[in-house]
């Protein structure tokens, strides 16, 4: 099992979860209005009156033969609108239940 974490400009949040259920995946936890800036060439995201956009974030726990097709959907829409900004991570899980 790996856990898939999502972090993305809210204009992708309806997406996201339909790349997701295309997939088959129904189970996720997700977090509205967090704030970021991108590591490279990003652009903030504040909430505020000079950097309006805001971020949210996406975790789900899927099988392994699932990644590889997420992470190739998620950098499709990336690579489509690289200003919004969406980074994908994927963590082994040790435990499930």
């Amino acid at each position: 099992m790996k856990a898939v974490f999502v972090t993305y400009n809210q204009a992708y949040n309806n997406e996201i979860v339909e790349v997701l259920e295309s997939f088959g995946q129904r189970g996720f936890t997700r977090w509205q209005d967090i704030q970021g800036r991108g590591g490279i060439d990003g652009t903030p995201h504040m909430g505020d009156h000079a950097w309006p956009e805001m971020n949210h974030a996406l975790m789900t726990v899927v099988k392994d033969e699932l990644v590889a097709g997420l992470v190739e959907e998620f950098k499709k829409r990336d690579e489509a609108a690289p200003d919004l900004g969406l980074r994908v991570f994927v963590w082994n899980i040790e435990t499930f239940y």
